[in-house]
């Protein structure tokens, strides 16, 4: 049902430079990009990520309760992407690991703007 994800950044150079070197970890790359926006993705009919400065030219900002979730195909995926987002100046939001959920591993981090981001596995329980 998502088509793709965008998050605000005040920095667009240093924004695309983090997620060039985060998303490449998962085999996304740079799928549509303009002078205000790039997006990501890991085919064409995939769902994308994409950073973008605001349209009315204001400040982006981080929505309150807001956060990307990207799924991974393994709990190793899920700690080399929040590896790689740490050594790259993200901020933990919460170390890798299972959740409250069973068969649900995850990890929290927010981007060099500030933004939410989730790296998760889910292998439904029998």
């Amino acid at each position: 049902m998502i088509g793709y994800v965008t998050l605000g950044t005040n920095d667009l150079p240093r924004s695309v430079s983090f997620y060039d070197e985060l998303l490449s970890v998962i085999g996304a790359g740079r799928f549509m990009e303009t002078d205000r926006f790039v997006v990501w993705a890991t085919a064409p009919d995939k769902a994308g990520l994409s950073v973008t400065l605001p349209h009315d030219e204001k400040a982006a900002t981080v929505g309150n309760g807001v956060m990307v979730a990207l799924e991974m195909n393994s709990n190793e995926q899920v700690d080399a992407l929040y590896n790689k987002a740490i050594a790259l100046g993200a901020t933990c939001e919460g170390v890798p690991g299972p959740r409250e959920f069973d068969g649900f591993y995850a990890a929290y981090f927010r981007d060099l703007d500030g933004n939410k981001l989730n790296a998760f596995h889910f292998v439904q329980p029998k």
